[in-house]
């Protein structure tokens, strides 16, 4: 068994986030198309299952299964349209439990013919849930799983013989959207989506050398030839809007989203897009393009990127020698890969104060 608390705080294993205890369950230690996935969450979005959309698919055609069980509500933003469409396009079950009997269990797992595991976890199926906030989960092997007389055909069972209103979707009913099931999942794209005051924080990022060599380069040379983005962590599927927008590069899948970005140093707005390699390394990259060539920026200095609403963002560096950097550095307390890259968050407010000093 492994036991951990998020975001890096405790752990009895190798594995920091419920996002990889659910990676190394269902993808590195599970052979692709073996029995059923399954998937039970009060809450869900769409970044909560952007890690595993193309594994699931792959599952599904390779001869298995993925049962899921989420909340809906009319009144309440528990899971979304967008999730739900997902789930249905790989292949997916998917049950929408109406909160008149709110579903508020968090479990994970998969089972099949000679084995099964569970993950029992406070973390919902969200991008918030799955990697930064402070969740705790435990991973439950076969031979603990038998210790306990745990079966996941009797617990799927169970849920379904109650007399709760439990919805299953078609995915025939995708484009139509017929099922008044629909209206119980809210909309993460096209809605009046509103961040609460948790999200209104500003990553704070170090600059590496890749991050910052075509920003540093002259027009037409070779070091600005390229895409220039910023390298983020595997870890802020919280931090954007649902990365909607389907990709390959080359055969492996990417996610994107359109941010409104606010280059605070060039004075400028525009569009930029944020995409996160699901099948390949697992990194998020941040668009940059304007400043190619500016020399606004250099390797060591901060940037900070600041929330203000679902789509709104602002973009701030820093300099190495800018008297506020010392403090606000405190604040990149992870790293970001083996290279000394570190990030990390501040509350808007605290960051503005420190700003106006």
């Amino acid at each position: 068994m492994e036991f951990l608390l998020q975001p890096g705080v405790y752990r009895t294993g190798d594995t920091s986030t419920l996002l990889k205890l659910l990676d190394n369950m269902w993808i590195k230690d599970h052979t692709v198309g073996a029995g059923t996935l399954y998937i039970v969450s009060g809450f869900a979005n769409y970044n909560g299952g952007v890690r595993f959309y193309p594994y699931f698919t792959r599952h599904i055609q390779s001869g298995g299964k993925i049962v899921a069980y989420i909340s809906g509500s009319t009144t309440q933003r528990l899971s979304s349209i967008q999730v739900v469409e997902a789930l249905l396009e790989c292949g997916a079950e998917v049950n929408v439990v109406n909160r008149k009997r709110l579903l508020h269990a968090k479990c994970y797992g998969y089972q099949t013919s000679d084995d099964e595991e569970l993950v029992v976890t406070s973390g919902n199926f969200t991008g918030p849930g799955m990697s930064q906030n402070a969740e705790v989960a435990i991973r439950v092997e076969k031979e603990h799983i038998q210790e306990m007389n745990f079966s996941w055909t009797e617990f799927v069972d169970s849920i379904s013989s109650q007399k709760w209103d439990i919805h299953q979707i078609s995915a025939a009913d995708v484009s139509g959207k017929k099922d008044p099931a629909w209206t119980l999942l809210y909309d993460e794209v096209h809605g009046t989506t509103k961040i609460d005051e948790s999200q209104e924080v500003t990553m704070v990022i170090t600059l590496s050398h890749s991050d910052t060599v075509r920003i540093q380069a002259d027009p037409g040379s070779k070091a600005g030839l390229g895409t220039q983005y910023f390298w983020l962590s595997k870890g802020t599927f919280d931090f954007f809007p649902a990365l909607t927008i389907k990709n390959k590069r080359g055969q492996k899948d990417t996610f994107s989203c359109i941010i409104n970005m606010n280059y605070i140093d060039l004075d400028l707005v525009q569009k930029s897009r944020v995409t996160f390699e699901a099948d390949n390394n697992l990194d998020f990259r941040l668009g940059t393009g304007a400043f190619r060539y500016t020399k606004k920026a250099k390797e060591n200095d901060l940037a900070l990127i600041t929330r203000l609403s679902e789509y709104d963002y602002e973009m701030r560096i820093v300099p190495t020698e800018a008297d506020v950097y010392p403090q606000l550095l405190s604040y990149a307390t992870s790293y970001i890969g083996n290279y000394g890259k570190r990030f990390g968050y501040i509350g808007n407010t605290d960051l503005f104060r420190i700003l106006d000093k």
